[in-house]
């Protein structure tokens, strides 16, 4: 197996971007799954960019505190899993644009801080892009526009390589989003672009997230 050095590629790397619609979470769990492992027993397969959306479904990280979800994951009817990702109980619904990159960060920065600041980065460029200011806040991970937290992210790394991503509200019904505490953060209300932009579509949003995605990672996008 190849190890490579923690310093950048002197040329872009290619990441091929895999446009799906609404997928079943499972079923994309299982295909991240799938390419994280080939990546292991391969680390010079290219990088790629998944990008969906989800039927209703909530998610759990690996250590995700259960008092944050507001229903009985053993009565109630909505669907529920725990992951192999950080951070607490989310919420997934079309409307909400999700990013799943699977890169190898050998070739990038050994750091998981700077990749999820990066990742935070690809989705500030994309609101500055519609003319929204989005905010970090300190010691969490997201982004807000006006005290609304319109994108979460939760990441998994495994030698480096990375899943899971990102996940952004374009026009989501937001209602699934009261049934818990959202990332566990109960005093910042989560929103969506269309507040600030009625007419936003996911499939307006898509490729702008994949020019910022370029831009933040410094990669060569491939269409698949």
């Amino acid at each position: 197996m190849i190890d490579r050095p923690s310093v950048p590629d002197p040329k872009p790397r290619r990441c091929v971007v895999k446009q799906y619609g609404c997928v079943p979470y499972a079923i994309a769990l299982a295909e991240q799954r799938s390419l994280l492992t080939q990546r292991l027993q391969d680390p010079r397969l290219e990088d790629l960019l998944l990008l969906l959306e989800h039927p209703p479904v909530y998610t759990l990280g690996t250590g995700s505190d259960l008092a944050f979800v507001k229903f009985d994951p053993q009565q109630d009817p909505y669907e529920l899993h725990r992951t192999e990702r950080g951070g607490e109980v989310t919420y997934h619904c079309p409307g909400q644009l999700v990013g799943y990159p699977i890169l190898n960060l050998r070739y990038y920065q050994t750091d998981l801080h700077w990749y999820l600041r990066q990742l935070e980065a690809v989705i500030l460029h994309v609101l500055a892009d519609y003319g929204l200011k989005g905010d970090r806040i300190p010691g969490l991970t997201g982004v807000w526009v006006e005290g609304y937290k319109v994108a979460a992210i939760g990441i998994k790394v495994k030698r480096w390589i990375t899943m899971h991503g990102f996940a952004l509200n374009v026009c989501p019904d937001l209602q699934g989003f009261e049934r818990i505490t959202p990332c566990g953060i109960s005093d910042r209300p989560v929103g969506r672009l269309s507040q600030f932009i009625p007419t936003l579509t996911v499939e307006a949003v898509r490729p702008k997230i994949i020019s910022a995605f370029a831009h933040v990672f410094g990669v060569d996008i491939v269409e698949n």
